[in-house]
């Protein structure tokens, strides 16, 4: 079920919020229960089925958890049943996300027919396994136990974070669930996230939607086999790269808002990342909660840089091509975390060479800063071809493009053939640029928002009703639309 379709606004999300408010005047563990179900069904909307998969995932999970629980933190016993949790967890994840890939690159590099049929990926699989991963983790390290199957499930399978992130921890949600206090309606935090959701809801249904057809324009046929010109690879790679930042962040802001209705904060999962002055800075800001995770869980663990500078551009490296290859089963993807862990090398690699001193004074200057942001904002726009591209001719044939080796036209075919006009989609990229790189982040307005909530009756109300009147045009203008776009990051 999408956040931006009539069925949740109108149906599920107001029943949702009335059974868990009734529920938890009685019972606070009846809420949480009604909760998860309502989850499960969320979930279940698109294809019952998968519901099967993630309860079974949760069942595992749970029991290897309380298994660590028991063993007690750090011991030998302990450590085996983690091993087996993230076994079993990789290779749920190797199966449903990676068979398809592993099965057509053996085909293609030695040229046999071997079929195992086409392994449909489930939608959020990627985020469960790696907010499980990271639990099991956690309770070997005596950070979490969670001895009630209602309280993890619901840790799980959450509706507003369930499908597209962000990845959370155990001790950032199940706490907020035994404050009593969230299970009575609380007016601010109703009024403000509805606001926050109404928010993230502009940025999904009006700019990322509104910027999208000039990216598919341009890289559906170039995918195709054709080859764009400078003008068209330009404005296909920045309309994507707009169209993805407003999909992925308005997605992000969507889900804090539906948490804070329910009295829940979610962590943010973006920082204005457009801002960004060095590729550092950039995943520093970026999906923050992967970032957060692939850190802690995957870099410190190899060695980070505890082992020497190779050591450390090597767990770089690493991290980066597995980083890469969670968003999705192609060469593409490997592709684009390798390039961006070479730019890390490369950033740490300079700062290392100019010393403290010098990168302070650097760090420092207005003009080396906005240096350093358009560098930043080259290098990821030309990664994100490679994220976007569904095959490596068609992001080498955009990378040509963008260098000027394609012969230039003057009618621009590939806009042309879909009715679009160059101009207009660069005025679209110039006010979207705008946006996401000069004007305060949801996260600053949200938090005015709710400090607007909490003045009084009167704030409260008008700032309900006008997110309310916003949400309802914008979910009958999706509606209207011929299609209705899911988030791009349900793909991963």
């Amino acid at each position: 079920m999408l956040f931006t379709t009539a069925q949740f606004v109108l149906l599920f999300l107001p029943l949702t919020l009335l059974g868990f408010f009734i529920a938890g005047r009685s019972s606070h563990r009846a809420a949480a229960a009604w909760l998860l179900l309502a989850s499960l069904f969320f979930y279940g909307w698109w294809m019952p089925i998968f519901t099967l998969l993630l309860l079974a995932s949760i069942g595992c999970n749970f029991a290897v958890g309380l298994r660590i629980a028991r063993a007690g933190a750090g011991s030998v016993r302990a450590r085996r049943w983690l091993v087996l949790g993230i076994v079993f967890n990789l290779s749920l994840l190797g199966y449903f996300k990676y068979a398809n890939f592993f099965v057509d690159s053996v085909d293609a590099l030695l040229g046999v027919q071997w079929h195992i049929g086409r392994v449909i990926l489930p939608i959020g699989i990627s985020f469960y396994s790696f907010t499980q991963l990271a639990y099991l983790v956690d309770t070997y390290k005596g950070k979490v136990n969670e001895a009630q199957i209602i309280h993890y499930g619901l840790f799980v399978t959450y509706f507003p974070h369930l499908v597209a992130g962000p990845v959370l921890h155990h001790a950032q949600m199940m706490p907020q669930f035994a404050d009593a206090a969230i299970y009575r309606i609380n007016g601010a935090n109703l009024a403000a996230g509805l606001a926050i959701f109404a928010l993230g809801l502009v940025k999904k249904v009006v700019l990322a939607d509104g910027v999208a057809p000039y990216a598919d324009a341009v890289f559906n046929p170039v995918d195709g086999g054709s080859a764009p010109d400078l003008t068209e690879a330009w404005l296909g790679a920045l309309a994507y790269t707009f169209q993805l930042y407003f999909d992925f962040s308005g997605y992000s802001d969507m889900a804090i808002g539906l948490s804070l209705l329910f009295n829940v904060r979610l962590p943010f999962n973006f920082d204005s990342p457009y801002k960004a002055t060095s590729i550092s800075d950039f995943w520093r800001r970026w999906h923050i909660s992967l970032s957060n995770f692939l850190r802690d869980y995957l870099y410190i663990a190899l060695g980070g840089n505890r082992h020497g500078s190779v050591r450390r551009y090597a767990n770089l490296a690493i991290t980066m091509v597995l980083g890469g290859l969670w968003h999705g089963a192609s060469w593409s993807f490997v592709i684009w975390g390798a390039l961006h862990g070479l730019y890390l090398m490369v950033n740490h690699a300079f700062r290392a060479v100019c010393g403290a001193a010098l990168c302070r004074r650097l760090d420092g200057s207005r003009a080396f800063s906005l240096f350093g942001w358009a560098l930043t904002m080259l290098a990821v726009v030309v990664a994100w071809v490679l994220f976007r591209a569904t095959s490596l001719g068609g992001a080498g044939r955009m990378l040509q493009g963008m260098a000027g080796l394609t012969p230039p036209t003057e009618v621009h075919p590939l806009l042309w053939n879909a009715g679009l006009h160059a101009g207009t989609g660069a005025g679209w990229c110039a006010v979207l640029a705008f946006i996401a790189c000069l004007l305060p982040n949801s996260n600053r307005i949200g938090q005015q928002m709710q400090a607007l909530a909490a003045r009084g009756a009167f704030q409260r109300g008008w700032l309900g009703g006008a997110a309310l009147t916003a949400t309802l045009l914008l979910v009958v203008l999706n509606a209207a639309r011929d299609s209705v776009s899911a988030f791009i990051y349900f793909n991963f």
